[in-house]
Formats: structure tokens, sequence, C-alpha cells
């Protein structure tokens, strides 16, 4: 596997320049890498987010002589079940807050782990570098192509380390199975083929009414220009309002879309199409819960399948499927089994799925400046992709990309959604 990206294909580095000259860089020092340093030193840690941040904490309570410093959650109930998860795990007790910023202030905190929504991802990201923090972000790591370029210009101006959350970069059978590819193990790599399926239910017609005591409505926001609180959006069903989230694409096809990348060693596309609809539900959902995405690269291509409200049983689809001249390799969530053109196995892997490597590599490129499984750079390719499907998908159907900069061809409408028309005072990008 291929963890320096330095040794990764130019459009890599370029994906960098082509931050500069779509964002001003501000003016940032170029801090000294953090506090922890050395195999035997101690990393502190303030995981912000505690729905997905309570993985965070037991992943990082398995990673050696590491600390969780502070827990932070803008609801207050959410914040001391996230602190429940601590008791009698480590020998001092974290500091609870509910806006994150106070973390950034405590000059001894080595670095943060965000698992917040979409659209805080790329701010919090950028706060923290600029604040001398390393960050592990959750996935996608940014809510348009806009943050996605910024917060790759960030963290190379201030020298920090930022690993994504697509943590199968670090799975011991993803990585055995990207090694065998590699070898040649099914000839020369054309397609891949990308599923996602659930049962979701509908979310009703929300009422806007008064924010519950217990949430700091203004603080959920964070750098959302201000809007009135519906009863039916906090904390999960934001992801199916455009103004906070990108659908299903982005919550659980940037997974398989990384993986399905990965394997065919591509960055950006020349050409994506996304169509499909809302069809299960008559409710406040904005985002498609039925869609099929194209990725073209010219010689090798990716598609993306999603079924957020049917799971289509007894059909069985997979997660990524990975075609060559000399057969087809079928990666589940964690692991793989290849085959020839007849069908007959070849190779097969059977490893467990864990996120303690994904944040012990976090853990190691901090202290040892070991190279991380999924650097921003490369892993904000990645986030594009479901970037531009959405963004077809808002405009018609299809959207032409330059494969060496990423950006959009000719497009003024989608270029309305490569950026957020607005931010709250003192989060813009």
């Amino acid at each position: 596997m291929e963890k320096n990206s330095e040794s990764r294909p130019k459009t890599r580095r370029k994906f960098l320049q082509t931050g500069t000259a779509l964002g001003a860089a501000a003016a940032v020092p170029n801090l000294l890498l953090g506090q922890a340093k050395g195999a035997n030193s101690r990393l502190r840690v303030g995981v912000m987010g505690l729905g997905r941040g309570k993985g965070h904490i037991r992943a990082f309570l398995d990673v050696p002589n590491t600390e969780i410093a502070y827990v932070c959650d803008v609801d207050k109930d959410r914040l001391a079940s996230g602190a429940n998860t601590m008791k009698g795990k480590q020998q001092k007790e974290p500091q609870k807050v509910t806006d994150f910023r106070q973390m950034l202030d405590d000059p001894e905190l080595d670095a943060i782990s965000i698992a917040a929504p979409n659209f805080w991802h790329a701010p919090a990201t950028i706060m923290a570098c600029k604040a001398g923090k390393h960050v592990y972000v959750e996935k996608p790591g940014s809510y348009n192509g806009h943050e996605a370029v910024r917060m790759v210009d960030v963290a190379r101006e201030t020298n920090r380390k930022v690993q994504l959350g697509t943590q199968r970069r670090s799975y011991s059978g993803m990585i055995e199975g990207m090694q065998k590819l590699k070898s040649g193990l099914i000839g020369d790599l054309l397609y891949a083929r990308c599923w996602y399926a659930n049962q979701r239910p509908g979310i009703g017609k929300g009422k806007l009414v008064d924010p519950p005591a217990e949430l700091d409505w203004t603080m959920w926001q964070g750098p959302v220009p201000d809007q009135r609180y519906k009863d039916n959006l906090v904390h999960y069903n934001w992801h199916w309002h455009w103004m906070y989230g990108g659908g299903e694409l982005a919550n659980n096809g940037v997974h398989s879309l990384d993986v399905a990348r990965w394997a065919l060693g591509v960055d950006y596309p020349k050409r994506v199409t996304c169509n499909g609809g809302r069809y299960h539900f008559d409710d406040d959902q904005e985002t498609p819960d039925t869609a099929y995405a194209v990725f073209d690269y010219g010689k090798k291509g990716i598609s993306w399948e999603s079924s957020s409200c049917h799971r289509r049983k007894p059909e069985s689809t997979g997660f990524v499927k990975v075609y060559g001249t000399g057969g087809m390799m079928d990666f589940s969530t964690a692991n793989f089994v290849a085959y020839d053109l007849d069908g007959k196995e070849i190779a097969r892997n059977k490893d467990a799925p864990s996120d303690v490597p994904h944040f012990t590599n976090f853990a190691d490129a901090i202290r040892e400046d070991a190279a991380l499984n999924q650097p921003i750079n490369d892993a904000q390719i990645g986030a594009m992709l479901c970037h531009y499907g959405n963004i077809a998908y808002r405009t018609g159907g299809a959207v032409e990309v330059d494969p060496n900069t990423g950006k959009l061809v000719d497009n003024p409408e989608g270029e309305k959604y490569w950026s957020r028309e607005s931010y709250r005072d003192g989060f813009e990008i």
C-alpha cells in the first residue's frame, strides 16, 4: 500500500496548487509538530461530537499512552453520556466542554478528533490546525469542494497531521487486497462497482419550535447561517438536508468510493453523472433516497448505487467489486475474495475489522512522523467524488471535470454548489 503522499501521482500535489488558487491562504506560522514527540510520549486528545465520537474514544483508549483530555458536545445529555464512557478507563477524567474552541486554547493538547456533522468538518479542522493541533476528522471531511481545497491548504501551511476517518485504509484485509491487485492477481484493472443499501424510515414533516433546553442550537449550527430549530433534524436527519449534509453519497458512499479509487489508482475523473430521486416518503428529506452515479476516468471507471430506504432483499449486491482483465475482487466492508474469469476462487482474506489501527497510525504520525494511511490531501480527492456527484444530481445529471486540477469545467450552475454562499461570522472558510 502506498502510504506516503509524495509517492502518489502528481495530481495530489496539483490539488494543493489548485487550493491556493481557489482560496487565498491566510498567513499562518509554520508551527513545530505537536507536543507529543517520540514513541513513548503521552498523546493528549480532545474528542468533538459524542455520537460517532464515542467510537473515537474507544479506539483512542486502545492506542498506547494516549489520554482523552477533553470531551465536547453541544448537547449536554450527549456530553454526559460521552463522559460516562470514560469512567474507570483512565486515571484522569476528561474535561467536559460544549464549545470546542475551549480545547484549542490548551497549549498541552496535541490533537482534536472531530466527529461532529459534515458542515463542521472543514471549519473545525482549519481552526484546530491554526491553533497548532493535529486533527483526526470523520468522513467526508468537507461539506463542499471549496472547503475540501481550503482544509488541504491549511494543513500544509501549518504542517499539521490531518487524517480522514475512512478507516478501511488501515484494515489489514483491505491492505492485503490492494497489494494483490497491485501485483496483478486479476490482471489490468478496469472498473469498480460500489453499493449502499439500507432501510431508513421517513422523518415526517418537522415543526419549527424552540430547541430543547439541553441543546445549544446556535453552537450546533456553528458555521451555517442561523436557521430556526426544526424538531426532526437533530441528531441525525440533518444528513438529508442540503443546508447541512450531502445525503447518502457523502454519508456512506464516501467509504466505498474511497476503496474503489484506492484499488484503481485514480484521482479526479473527467466526467460524473448522477441520477435518482426521492421515491419512498413524502417528508422533509431533500437528498435522494435512490441514486446511481458514474465516474468516468477515460480508460477506467467507477459506479455507485444507493437504495437508502429499501434493502432490496433477497438481492445481494455487496460493497465494492473490482474488475480486471483476469478476474474480479469482491471487497466486503473489511476483507476480500478474488475470483478468476471462470468464477473460481483464487484468494481470500478473513481478517476482522478494527478502527484501532487507523487511530494508532494517526498517533504514530504525530509522535514519530510516520506516514498517514489517509492524509487529508489524498482523502479530499475522494471526498470530491461525492461533491461532484451531488452537484451533478442537483444540476441536470452530469458535470465535466478537469482531471488535472479537479475543478469543474464551464459549469456556472454547478459553481453555485462549489462553495457555501455565506458562513456565520467567525467561521468563514
